[in-house]
């Protein structure tokens, strides 16, 4: 697999396109619509559009956004666990990272909702509280008088929760189809 997308080069990647919201909602918007439908059915033109509201005629020549549809899907589908959120780096000012936090959960939620109706009776007990979880943590934001270093490691907790949390949804959702391909696979080898 190539190196991974930084958040970064996604902010730039969008921001040539005409995106003008948090880089980290696009993601979290991807891999919301990742865990409820194929990578290849996923609309990256239709998503942009749905995020902001705004009028994309196409990506141009830049492949930064198919890649990083490639890469999350393959991260979510590992059996290594390697899914992350694409957020800002450590070096961004903690009030600027649990903002982007928030955006990524924001997205994530809206993605689920591109796909079918999710029936939550049917979800497992821990997909509705990581669900659950997840729209609190839209409200994400750093207290002025926090201490900095107790809130850097609630930051790192929670960005390690949703990275495991969201990818129990993804194998609950999609687990069962990404069986049914590999057992295909196998058959056809």
């Amino acid at each position: 697999m190539s190196q991974p997308l930084r958040y970064e080069e996604l902010t730039s990647a969008l921001a040539r396109v005409g995106y003008g919201e948090d880089a980290a909602e696009f993601h979290g918007m991807l891999c919301g619509a990742l865990c409820v439908k194929p990578a290849q059915q996923i609309d990256l033109l239709g998503l942009l559009k749905e995020g902001e509201g705004g009028e994309f005629e196409n990506l141009g020549d830049d492949d930064t956004l198919p890649k990083l549809c490639a890469q999350s899907a393959q991260s979510l589908a590992s059996s290594e666990m390697t899914f992350a959120p694409l957020l800002p780096d450590d070096e961004q000012p903690l009030g600027s990272r649990a903002q982007s936090l928030g955006a990524w959960c924001e997205g994530f939620l809206f993605g689920l909702a591109t796909g079918p109706k999710l029936d939550m009776k049917r979800c497992s007990a821990e997909m509705k509280e990581i669900l659950r979880d997840l729209t609190q943590f839209t409200q994400a934001v750093l207290g002025e008088n926090d201490d900095t270093e107790i809130e850097e490691t609630a930051y790192a907790e929670l960005v390690e929760y949703l990275r495991v949390g969201v990818q129990l949804i993804f194998m609950e959702l999609r687990g069962s189809a990404r069986r049914e391909t590999e057992s295909n696979e196998t058959t056809l080898h």
